[in-house]
């Protein structure tokens, strides 16, 4: 898959997210957290089920227990990050969380240095700190007081961050993109419940209250958008992924407007425009050098 078809699946991923982040945001009315992190991604395997069991069966070698083991920690770096992003919307505002989350476009090229010794493209620095400048305006330039609540995103975009470099180590070479969607899933859904069980009680009525959120964010959110992300970031890199996933952020403003009547200010569309223009430059910057390179006298 040439790598600007896969940039535009984590662009959808992003539209997809945005605006899930609504339906996460209003299902806290009616279920709690780990109920909803739990029910989601227990839909979310069911989604990716069919489409792994299709994809062993065309497999020319069987699985590795490594692979398997490798997908189980990408499952627990996604389990982490739902939870603290979960339980940090209950203390803060749409605003800060959203913002605070979009620090995983900083976070995922700073890891890539550390702990695989990578350095990305040039490029991805003022690409990643222009993304985050436009989260911060759409935002609205401003951040309340912080709380527990914006702590706890901190340490979601942290894990956010583990979760797509492990992927771009893991997912080009294993082959199995379905199965690593279905596994990281399941180890979700699995870990959801058994903390739900014995933490938090449950009704019919909570699960009718929720309903529509728990299955958006159940077909779409989980199971649509993350398969989409773990194909798309095996032909790209992490630090380029997460510029392209960043713009979550822009599509959960617009259709909060859509959708909840809330109102984008000017210096919000120009946070839109800076995000656009962050995506369109770790895009084509490469290409550009790329050639020059390449007409470069031996």
């Amino acid at each position: 898959m040439p790598r600007i078809q896969a940039n535009l699946l984590l662009l959808i991923s992003g539209a997809i997210w945005g605006a899930g982040f609504v339906a996460q945001s209003t299902a806290m009315d009616a279920i709690s957290p780990l109920w909803f992190i739990a029910l989601r991604f227990a839909i979310a395997t069911l989604v990716a089920m069919p489409l792994a069991i299709i994809e062993t069966k065309r497999a020319a070698e069987p699985i590795k227990l490594a692979t398997v083991r490798n997908f189980i920690f990408i499952g627990l770096a996604l389990f982490a990050g739902a939870v603290t992003q979960q339980y940090g919307l209950l203390d803060t505002s749409v605003t800060n969380s959203g913002f605070l989350t979009g620090l995983y476009v900083v976070f995922v090229p700073v890891l890539t240095v550390i702990f695989l010794r990578r350095r990305p493209h040039w490029v991805i620095w003022p690409g990643a700190l222009m993304a985050l400048f436009g989260i911060f305006l759409l935002s609205g330039g401003t951040l309340s007081t912080l709380t527990g609540g914006d702590y706890l995103t901190v340490v979601c975009a942290l894990f956010w961050a583990v979760q797509l470099l492990l992927i771009g180590l893991f997912a080009p070479s294993s082959g199995r993109p379905m199965l690593l969607s279905m596994t990281q899933f399941a180890v979700c859904a699995v870990l959801g419940f058994a903390l739900a069980v014995t933490t938090e009680p449950l009704s019919f009525a909570a699960i009718e209250g929720a309903l529509f959120e728990i299955l958006y964010a159940g077909i779409f959110s989980s199971g649509l958008a993350f398969i989409l992300q773990v194909v798309g970031q095996r032909y790209t890199t992490a630090p380029q992924a997460a510029i392209f996933l960043s713009s979550e952020a822009l599509f959960a403003a617009l259709f909060g407007v859509l959708l909840l009547g809330e109102v984008i200010t000017p210096i919000g569309y120009a946070g839109c425009a800076i995000i656009f223009a962050a995506m369109l430059t770790v895009e084509i910057v490469p290409e550009l050098t790329k050639g020059r390179r390449a007409a470069a006298p031996a």
